[in-house]
């Protein structure tokens, strides 16, 4: 019942708590019940009872048992287990737990200091229960003889106070002050023994400690009275006193103890020993010679388990009785630095984001180290080139926090190698890994493999094929890196892109949705997103450029002689007195096909004499081989093949009927008798001309030598003009100045030759051609809304029969030898004739009034001008 109410006492008035230093502590009696209550933990740190579960309150001991546990519904600290201050602290005056609370969201260590009361719950005790003593009958009085000290496991007032002695005659009890404040009874003599009267004397020894109520403990004292030995032995000193190194090495002499008797004999020799009560840590790690009086070190010494050892010894004579002399030796052990420092994980490290701010808290640690000064004192170090830091707490607590900038996609995981050394000499430390993961965030948009694709698809495929497959990759993880494609909208041709083609959001393959014709579309831009699906998702573009290859899909088509008019047959006439090499006719066609598959060749296929004509194989003229006979049949029909240069080759045919007639004149040479004839108007008439044609000729040197001086300006100023100076002599108006220009509509596909306002007389142009030229000249001819373009061509091709004007593309100085390359081997020869003509007009256009080159190997053309007597404007010349 008395214990209750102590504990009861205890409970109520001693739970106390006090913040020091941000530490909150309480104090408590040792030998609580299970769920007693320590204090209000939840109010004492300033916590709701929703944050116990929310921020996950736990409580953790920096070491040993878990004796304390949170009651999450009230928020309080009880106790979880029985609490024994003695085998918690031992002899210590102070026993305190520490524990170490941890919150998270956000992270947060508290250190509560429990403080244990010790409570009188252990009775004293001595080792032994009887003690013996033999005392010479000689012994004078006032000799004393030590006892053994009773032990008590409490501490304070609680420990061992005071020892009485059973009522006697002879003997009486006094107490020795020792160091520190200690204190031993030892057995006083009162009297001189009569072993003849009482041989032996029976005591009670007794122990009370300062508790209440006072508890105690007895051993029985049994003292036998022995003859005559009358020198007691008597060691040098009565204390003993050496510091020992903790690491000293066994079976070394620690030291000497030595005692003297002054007796003789037997009675004078001495023997050496420990007390029969020694404890067994002495006997194990100590060894006394017994006839030396050396101490031995045969055990190891730890300083973290004891600090000091003290023993007694005894030195016993041979006499008879046997005499005793006793004294006492302390041994204070010095710490050495034996114990690398522990580093504690206080809680488990957060993953971290890899936009995560400096000075988030990735974990909690701590650090300890057994040994004690200086040899206990730790420090953390880091990796020099680490994004984390080490923040101290309180006490050898530490945060550790970023310091730097993370990227996940540079280190995933940072395995952080913390080392703890000590201060001691030599220092001793000791390593611990934390893994830490680094999450991932969107910080990368996707990446084309290529800024720019090129795709070259041919004319004419099956729709739903695949055009191209672009890929995209990214660097960040998981959904942050999970790209979808899609086909940003843009126009092609006035129709939005996504009408041409589609692409697989998955993996980026472009398919066509129908056949494209090179005819119709040449060249489209397909711009390409790749997005990803972190939040907000990033995105990147590329651009596809899709070329169409031609293929050789479209026949000839025959334009003169003109079959939607005249069908597949054309008519001439041709007179008998034709010589050898008479142009009967030409025959032009067009290919809507580009490049090779629009280069076309003419064959004569069939004749009725195929001795008589010959087609030219690139202008497709036909003459006459050999001189009309009047044995020739006076009608000849000529059938004549046109083939392009395609794979497959596509061909058409025209076929050509031709009447021989008598005295048929040429148109061309009665034109030109016309023009020839002299004039048969009057003298007046004459001297008006003679005045026009030298004001003509003034004007026209005064407009060459403006036009020399512009375009010698012209080369000096962008080192190149549109005439080759040795060829362009003739050349008079400025207005009039040819300029050329690459066409620039996707791959280069034609060469543009530029006029300048409409000519109001005819204007020819002699080409700068290569020595292979046959012919030299050519004509443009411009249409006008009252003129019927084939009487024009009929015209043309009835009177000038010998007539043809022939273009070939020349080099200028400063175009790409790569373009020269494919216009020498590509392109042959471009010739014009009358016939020709006919082939510009579906090309003429009146507003831009230029006259445009088109050439599929995009060469540049030098052209020089003479006058003619014929009318012209500005047309298209295709290549034919």
């Amino acid at each position: 019942l008395n214990s209750l109410i102590f504990a009861l006492w205890w409970h109520h008035f001693f739970l106390l708590w006090s913040t020091i230093d941000g530490q909150t502590r309480y104090s408590i009696p040792e030998e609580l019940k299970q769920g007693s209550v320590v204090g209000n933990l939840a109010k004492d740190l300033g916590l709701g009872l929703s944050d116990i579960f929310d921020r996950k309150l736990r409580v953790a001991a920096e070491a040993g048992k878990q004796y304390f546990s949170v009651d999450a519904g009230k928020g309080e600290l009880v106790v979880n287990d029985r609490i024994d201050r003695e085998a918690l602290c031992g002899q210590s005056a102070s026993c305190v737990l520490t524990l170490q609370v941890v919150t998270e969201n956000p992270l947060q260590l508290h250190r509560i200091e429990v403080e244990i009361k010790d409570i009188n719950d252990n009775y004293p005790n001595f080792l032994t229960s009887e003690r013996s003593f033999k005392i010479a009958e000689s012994t004078a009085a006032g000799v004393r003889f030590p006892l053994e000290t009773a032990q008590d496991p409490d501490v304070g007032s609680n420990s061992v106070k005071s020892y009485t002695l059973s009522k006697n005659e002879c003997f009486s009890l006094k107490m020795k002050d020792l160091s520190g404040d200690r204190q031993i009874p030892e057995l006083v003599l009162d009297k001189t023994l009569d072993r003849e009267k009482q041989d032996s004397h029976q005591l009670l020894l007794t122990a009370i400690d300062g508790g209440n109520p006072v508890k105690t403990g007895t051993t029985t004292i049994i003292v036998t009275v022995l003859d005559n030995n009358d020198n007691v032995p008597v060691f040098q000193k009565p204390l003993y006193n050496i510091s020992l190194p903790e690491n000293s090495s066994t079976s070394s002499v620690l030291l000497k103890v030595e005692a003297t008797d002054a007796d003789e004999g037997v009675n004078g020799e001495i023997e050496y020993s420990f007390p029969e009560h020694t404890p067994q840590d002495i006997l194990s790690v100590f060894r006394l010679d017994s006839s030396t009086g050396e101490i031995f070190l045969v055990g190891q010494l730890d300083y973290e388990k004891s600090i000091m050892y003290e023993m007694g010894i005894s030195a016993k004579d041979k006499g008879h009785p046997q005499m005793e002399g006793h004294c006492r030796v302390q041994i204070k052990i010095i710490d050495i630095n034996d114990n690398a420092p522990e580093i504690i994980l206080t809680s488990v490290p957060n993953p971290m984001r890899e936009d995560a701010q400096r000075g988030s808290v990735v974990a909690l640690i701590s650090a300890r180290d057994e040994d004690s000064g200086n040899n206990g004192k730790v420090m953390l170090h880091l990796p020099k080139d680490s994004p984390f830091t080490l923040k101290p707490s309180f006490g050898n607590n530490y945060a550790l926090v970023t310091s730097g900038v993370l990227d996940r996609e540079t280190i995933s995981e940072y395995n952080i190698e913390i080392t703890a050394t000590d201060s001691g000499s030599p220092p001793l430390s000791s390593k611990k890994i934390i893994p830490v993961s680094i999450t991932d965030v969107n910080d990368n948009p996707p990446v084309f493999t290529q800024p720019s694709y090129n795709v070259y698809l041919k004319e004419n495929g099956v729709p739903g094929s695949i055009l191209y497959s672009v890929s995209a990759s990214d660097l960040d993880f998981g959904e942050n890196a999970k790209i979808s494609y899609s086909i940003l909208d843009s126009k092609v041709q006035d129709v939005s892109v996504s009408s041409y083609v589609y692409i697989n959001s998955d993996n980026g393959s472009i398919y066509s949705m129908h056949s494209f014709d090179y005819e119709k579309l040449k060249v489209f831009q397909i711009r390409v997103q790749a997005k990803d699906q972190g939040s907000p998702s990033l995105s990147s573009n590329t651009t596809v450029h899709v070329f169409i290859l031609d293929q050789n899909d479209n026949a000839p088509a025959v334009i003169y002689p003109s079959s939607a008019a005249l069908g597949s047959l054309s008519h001439q006439r041709m007179p008998r007195s034709a010589k050898a090499g008479h142009l009967l006719t030409k025959v032009t066609a067009v290919d809507a096909d580009s490049g090779h598959n629009a280069w076309i060749s003419y064959r004569l296929a069939e004749a009725t004499d195929a001795s008589l004509f010959t087609v030219n194989q690139y202008t497709g003229e036909v003459r006459t081989k050999r001189a009309v006979s009047e044995q020739d049949d006076s009608s000849q029909r000529l059938l004549i093949e046109i083939k392009d240069d395609g794979e497959p080759i596509q061909s058409s045919t025209v076929t050509v009927s031709v009447l021989l007639e008598d005295g048929l004149h040429e148109p061309i040479l009665d034109l030109r008798q016309k023009i020839a004839e002299p004039s048969q108007k009057s003298g007046r008439i004459t001297l008006y001309l003679i005045v026009s044609l030298a004001s003509v000729s003034v004007l026209s040197l005064l407009t060459f030598l403006i036009l020399v001086v512009k375009c010698i300006r012209n080369s000096r100023s962008s080192g190149s003009c549109c005439m080759r100076r040795s060829d362009c002599d003739d050349y008079k108006n400025p207005n009039r100045n040819l300029q050329i220009q690459l066409n620039t509509d996707g791959p280069i596909k034609y060469v543009e030759v530029l006029g300048g306002d409409m000519m109001s007389q005819s204007q020819s142009f002699r080409s700068c051609m290569s020595p292979m030229s046959e012919y030299s000249d050519f004509t443009l001819i411009k249409p006008s809304s009252t003129t019927d373009f084939k009487e024009v061509i009929s015209v043309l091709d009835a009177s000038l029969p010998d007539s043809t004007w022939t273009f070939e593309s020349q080099q200028v100085s400063n175009v790409s030898n790569n373009i020269q390359r494919n216009l020498n081997n590509g392109m042959r020869k471009l010739e014009v004739s009358g016939a020709l003509v006919e082939s510009f007009i579906p090309f003429v256009d009146y507003s831009k009034r230029t006259d445009s080159l088109q050439h599929p190997r995009g060469a540049e053309t030098g052209i020089c001008g003479r006058k003619s007597s014929q009318r012209s404007g500005f047309g298209t010349i295709r290549h034919l």
